[in-house]
């Protein structure tokens, strides 16, 4: 990889149900996608385009509690008000995903039912109406255990491998690697919300400059969410 590039889309504007999210990225590109680009979009605008929007009453602010236990197939922890949950997809996850930020008052939005799906359709319609072949990576903020902080990962993902297997590969020192498998697409997250930020409005952008062998089919559910069976905590 010689040099990566990560550009803000500006002005995608409100994203309301039934929007086409990949009609809104070409209207507000002003870096003109290339071929061999990624998309990283926000799951606040997915699941707003997807309409993933349930109303609660925003005089409680625990109204949204109930949506919590309805998405969550699992409860792992309670403290408080906090629940870590696992959802349908796999993920384990604060409040099963749930946001109450950049959301009207009184909605909160629920995680897309399949997040690699709509990354898959965004990614074909760009390219059978526009002629982009790029991949695309649909992002949320995750907590992490043991590390304050929070950080971006992929939670779906079209035309990029999840996870780069490096194991039988060799170190810069020629020792061979065993274990290594790296989530390329978490890091093209983490990446890409350095330009997007938390509370910016930016709810896409592109980096460019990623390696070729990364692109092809991938999907976060199928690589990146462990089994129970493999998970040492739970």
């Amino acid at each position: 990889m010689a040099d990566l590039e990560i550009i803000a889309i500006h002005d995608i504007g409100e994203v309301r149900p039934g929007d086409d999210l990949a009609e809104l990225i070409v209207a507000a590109d002003d870096a003109h996608l290339q071929d061999g680009d990624c998309l990283v979009i926000t799951q606040k605008v997915v699941s707003k385009a997807e309409g993933r929007l349930v109303d609660i009453d925003p005089t409680d602010p625990l109204s949204h509690k109930p949506l919590v236990e309805a998405e969550s197939v699992r409860i792992l922890r309670r403290r408080g008000e906090l629940i870590i949950s696992q959802t349908e997809h796999g993920f384990v996850c604060a409040n099963a995903g749930i946001d109450l930020s950049n959301v009207e008052r009184g909605q909160a939005a629920l995680l897309p039912v399949d997040s690699d799906r709509s990354a898959r359709g965004i990614r074909d319609r760009l390219r059978a109406r526009h002629g982009h072949d790029v991949a695309v990576i649909i992002s949320d903020t995750f907590g992490r255990p043991w590390r304050r902080g929070v950080t971006d990962v992929a939670i779906g993902c079209a035309g990029i491998r999840a996870v780069a297997d490096l194991r039988g590969t060799t170190d810069a020192l020629g020792r061979e690697l065993m274990v290594t498998e790296v989530a390329v697409v978490d890091e093209i997250a983490a990446a890409a919300d350095l330009v997007m930020g938390k509370a910016k409005g930016v709810a896409v952008a592109i980096v460019r400059g990623l390696e070729a062998e990364w692109f092809g089919r991938g999907s976060v559910v199928d690589e990146i969410v462990r089994d129970p069976a493999d998970d040492l905590f739970r």
